[in-house]
């Protein structure tokens, strides 16, 4: 265990941490302000196809300290977690597969029971974004005491309306013919350009790419596989538990239909549906940003219904 404190005026501690799964050893990340007592709540975050955790909730971008979203719930009483599924940045890459999405749902397993044993936290709040949505949703299907509160943002459930995926499959061969697909600084512009150019101030694209690619060079293959040919991978009648699906205005990877369909389903009458203006699709990084944080921070922070009927 490896402890960073950052300012004190912050309050802030950056602590790392490793547990395994089997034999694979996985990073995980954690982030809380004064001690972890997690008054607010225990999150656990999850990242999506094309990056690494801590490049996604825990970005540095000199002069703009709100792009750490584990600072900003961290300062607001939150214990915060993030952890590289197998296959990128700290965690193993030695396996010969291509790391797709039930197996970060496993990923998911081993890092809930290591924050259980190491917090006390039998029950955590779970973000996902994109890929790591559809991680979180099957984790949450298959493990749903685990998880008090879901949010899955820019999720797909079967596909339909999406042209990003509909533009991924036809590099499908190429996908299914290899475990890992390079990344550079190019691919990681075309995140914030294929939807709709402008929702992202260049310096923060710069900063995430800097991030990204001081990682990871490659990225597995799996969850693009999965997310163009083996849709839907998760049940909507099976997350049972409180969950709010956002949605950003522009993201071409979330078909609004699609999500409202997989929405219809939820079978807990606690459940919120957000779209949220000017965001595309990576949505800590948008210039509406503080907007996202504001809709996850009220869900997680949402009183437990006093009468059910």
């Amino acid at each position: 265990m490896n402890v960073q404190r950052t300012s004190a005026v912050a309050e802030l501690t950056g602590v790392e941490h490793w547990t395994k799964k089997g034999d694979i050893r996985l990073f995980l990340w954690e982030k809380y302000a004064g001690a972890p007592n997690a008054s607010a709540g225990t999150i656990v975050f999850v990242h999506g196809s094309s990056m690494a955790s801590q490049p996604t909730f825990d970005l540095k971008v000199p002069g703009r300290p709100e792009f750490s979203a584990m600072d900003w719930f961290a300062r607001r009483g939150f214990d915060t977690w993030c952890v590289d599924m197998e296959g990128y940045g700290r965690s193993d890459k030695t396996r010969d597969i291509n790391f797709d999405i039930a197996n970060g749902a496993d990923d998911l397993a081993a890092a809930t029971d290591y924050v259980a044993r190491t917090r006390g936290a039998s029950q955590v709040l779970m973000y996902g974004i994109s890929s790591g949505a559809l991680r979180a949703a099957l984790f949450a299907q298959r493990h749903p005491a685990r998880v008090k509160r879901l949010a899955l943002d820019a999720f797909v459930w079967t596909g339909d309306g999406s042209p990003t995926l509909a533009e991924r499959r036809k590099k499908l061969p190429e996908f299914q013919a290899k475990n890992r697909r390079p990344i550079d600084r190019k691919f990681v512009h075309s995140i914030f350009s294929r939807d709709h150019p402008g929702t992202a101030d260049d310096n923060v694209v710069e900063a995430f790419a800097d991030a990204i690619l001081a990682l990871d060079q490659s990225v597995p293959t799996g969850t693009y596989v999965d997310m163009c040919a083996k849709l839907p991978i998760v049940d909507p009648e099976k997350i049972v538990m409180p969950t709010i699906v956002m949605r950003g205005e522009y993201d071409g990877i979330a078909g609004f239909d699609d999500l409202l369909a997989f929405y219809k389903r939820l079978p807990n009458a606690d459940k919120q549906f957000a779209v949220m203006p000017g965001i595309a699709h990576a949505s800590f990084q948008q210039k509406n940003h503080r907007l996202v944080y504001h809709i996850l921070h009220s869900f997680f922070t949402q009183p437990d219904p006093a009468y059910r009927g």
